[in-house]
């Protein structure tokens, strides 16, 4: 698949998904808050690392700006 996730958007979901990962395993959430928010950080994180967001692909959407 073609990047289509820029700098700003790949730190955001970086520090995003760190965020809810930790919410998920330090503050005490139970149940399926805490699966939510994990799963939720994980996958913003897996797209920044990938650089390729299946959602945006499906949309026609990029944030890499102009080449």
């Amino acid at each position: 698949m073609k990047t289509n996730i820029g700098g700003i958007d790949r730190s955001l979901r970086i520090a995003l998904g760190g965020a809810l990962i930790l919410l998920g395993l330090l503050a005490g959430l139970t149940g399926l808050a805490k699966w939510a928010a994990l799963v939720v950080g994980a996958v913003l994180v897996l797209t920044a690392l990938a650089r390729v967001c299946p959602a945006y692909a499906l949309f026609g959407i990029s944030t890499c700006g102009r080449r």
